[in-house]
């Protein structure tokens, strides 16, 4: 092998080791910005981006309890939210029965209101009518309803 051969082995050698040292870097820097973004995600370690206190394991155990959290909480809001259709089927059908007996005329107990398809979770309804016997109290949702609750009694109560 010449001289020459060997010049242009060791500057492509060199040159391989100095692309593979670069693109290494880029790749260790990307995973600290990625750890830094998912810091910054976390509530419980949004504090700490300044202290930089946190290991990359207490990033991801932190993290995957959050993630968690979140699931819990969403499938809590599902199943409110299906409560809440639930309940309003029952009072769209309280109100067409009580559409129907205003005319007919047919006023009883149980055309007035029906409670044994409420949500044994909580004995709580809205409406917007107003029905007799019925306790009503203002409540507010973080201003997002005006509506009133009314604290219906159970009939097995």
């Amino acid at each position: 092998m010449s001289d020459e051969d060997r010049d242009i082995d060791v500057e492509s050698d060199a040159e391989k080791r100095a692309h593979h040292n670069a693109l290494e870097r880029k790749r260790r820097d990307h995973i600290k910005d990625s750890f830094s973004s998912l810091r910054d995600a976390v509530p419980a370690l949004r504090g700490e981006k300044v202290l930089k206190m946190s290991s990359r394991a207490q990033i991801l155990k932190k993290a995957a309890d959050y993630i968690q959290f979140m699931r819990r909480r969403n499938s809590s809001h599902h199943q409110d939210i299906d409560d809440l259709k639930r309940q309003n089927k029952i009072l769209e059908d309280q109100i067409r029965s009580m559409e129907k007996a205003k005319a007919t005329g047919n006023y009883t107990a149980s055309t007035i209101l029906d409670t044994s398809h409420i949500n044994s979770k909580s004995n709580t309804i809205s409406a917007f009518d107003r029905w007799s016997g019925s306790e009503s109290s203002d409540t507010e949702d973080s201003g997002q309803s005006h509506c009133k609750k009314r604290k219906i009694s159970s009939p097995t109560a």
